[in-house]
């Protein structure tokens, strides 16, 4: 099924970007789900090399911070 292409509705579209293979809704249940995308600098992405460190790391933090909560209180 070939479908005629309307030029003058989309000049952003150039004729050598190939949709053929593309998937409709490819990622339609990641994009609903949302993301969160974080930068880290360079020098702190060498002691990480995937997410799951970086996960793994937050969370001794959350949980140290959580058991200290209640130990830095003023005299």
């Amino acid at each position: 099924m070939s479908q005629e292409v309307n030029r003058k509705a989309d000049q952003d579209m150039l004729p050598e970007y190939d949709f053929s293979r593309g998937v409709r809704g490819k990622h339609y249940q990641a994009y609903r789900a949302g993301t969160n995308v974080v930068f880290l600098e360079p020098d702190v992405a060498k002691a990480f090399p995937d997410s799951a460190s970086v996960n793994r790391v937050l969370r001794l933090l959350l949980n140290l911070a959580k058991e200290n909560a209640g130990t830095n209180k003023p005299a």
